[in-house]
């Protein structure tokens, strides 16, 4: 008798989720799901290391440096499709993710990779998210800054950090798109291991993701996204539109402080010539970041190759998102008529966040979550597939 897909139907999200945080691990190597013939690897990686863009404090995170991600496998292991899945802002575990990547696994009969972005998730010192080791930077950060809205031991780590250099938000994303170039190479010559060579690789990006994976595809290293699709889900603005405060994010004080940095000091200081400098100014991914801080920045540049990827990008915002609002999305995808059909604006019939599209809680109907979910990763699988 066949295996039952745990995805008989849509109205089994929240039980999954359940299922696949209860069986996730990071320390295994390989994960059964009972009932699927899906599997989880988890694969090792060593990160791109450039020392000329990475603060020498920031290189004894060796969590940050040596690695695995998760791989979920089709029942298909000769698929010739991979996704990778790009995730938010300060996220310190896979949970969430588990489940739309089993989804969008099942529905295209794609490799589906979860690839960390630096300093995140894990990895990130475990002890950035334990509440009896953060709450105590928690009280200075107020003593130190007084009134700040949104301070939490979730955020402190994050928050402090880029509080005393707001150049890590850049040097995070880079040190990433130079890691995910490097596993594009080693997908397409079989070096993976794992995922069958020559794969076609598109994207699905979640919210700070879908920021790097826009500079990725707009700065396209090596050729490497020229074939690519990306799907965004609560992303596709430039920054300045973003509103990052929250207590799963960062605090008041830090994004004011970034904000206001890229906003007003960044373009300044990369007059100055250093190896960071050089790369901003005269690549075409540092020009592609630079063009994704602010509508007037380099917008010709920006339009331009989003009015040629337009058949290649697609976007989903939702209408009551306050961290990266629809409005930013459609002003930054959209700037021109013939590009709106890339986004729609979609609402969902409960109380919802932008971190938390689709709540797990007794509180709020599993039926209506288990629809609207469905709903996003089967618009994202009809157009990755």
């Amino acid at each position: 008798m066949a295996k039952r897909s745990l995805f008989m139907n849509s109205s089994e999200y929240t039980k999954v989720y359940a299922e696949l945080k209860s069986l996730f691990d990071q320390d295994l190597s390989k994960i059964i799901i009972p009932g699927s013939e899906i599997r989880i690897v988890n694969c090792p990686f060593s990160s791109v290391i450039d020392d000329r863009f990475v603060r020498h404090d920031d290189l004894g995170v060796r969590e940050n440096m040596t690695f695995s991600y998760p791989v979920f496998v089709p029942e298909d292991i000769n698929s010739g499709k991979t996704i990778l899945l790009l995730h938010g802002l300060n996220e310190r575990s896979w949970a969430k993710y588990l489940t739309w990547a089993f989804k969008l696994c099942h529905d295209t009969g794609s490799y589906v990779v979860l690839f960390p972005i630096s300093f995140h998730i894990n990895r990130a010192p475990s002890a950035w998210v334990d509440p009896r080791v953060m709450l105590e930077p928690v009280r200075e950060r107020k003593d130190r800054y007084g009134e700040i809205e949104m301070s939490s031991f979730v955020n402190i780590a994050l928050s402090n950090r880029l509080t005393d250099d707001p150049m890590r938000f850049f040097r995070s994303g880079y040190q990433t798109a130079i890691d995910i170039a490097k596993l594009m190479e080693q997908i397409r010559s079989g070096e993976q291991g794992l995922i069958p060579a020559g794969n076609r690789v598109n994207i699905f990006a979640y919210s700070i993701g879908a920021f790097l994976a826009q500079i990725l595809m707009m700065g396209n290293p090596d050729g490497l996204f020229s074939e690519s699709k990306l799907f965004m889900f609560c992303g596709g603005s430039v920054f300045s539109s973003m509103h990052g405060t929250s207590k799963l994010i960062m605090d008041s004080e830090a994004y004011e402080r970034i904000y206001n940095f890229y906003l007003n000091d960044f373009e300044k200081t990369i007059d100055r010539k250093n190896p960071v400098s050089d790369f901003l100014r005269s690549s075409q991914l540092g020009i592609a970041f630079r063009s994704m801080i602010d509508l007037s920045r380099f917008r010709a540049f920006r339009e331009n190759i989003l009015g040629k990827l337009r058949d290649q990008i697609r976007s989903i915002a939702l209408l009551k998102d306050s961290v990266i609002p629809a409005a930013g999305i459609l002003g930054t995808m959209a700037g021109r008529p013939c590009h709106r059909e890339q986004v729609r604006i979609w609402d969902f019939p409960y109380e919802y966040s932008h971190e938390n599209p689709f709540p797990v809680s007794p509180r709020i109907s599993f039926r209506e979550v288990d629809s609207c979910f469905d709903r996003v990763i089967s618009e994202a699988s009809l157009f990755l597939a």
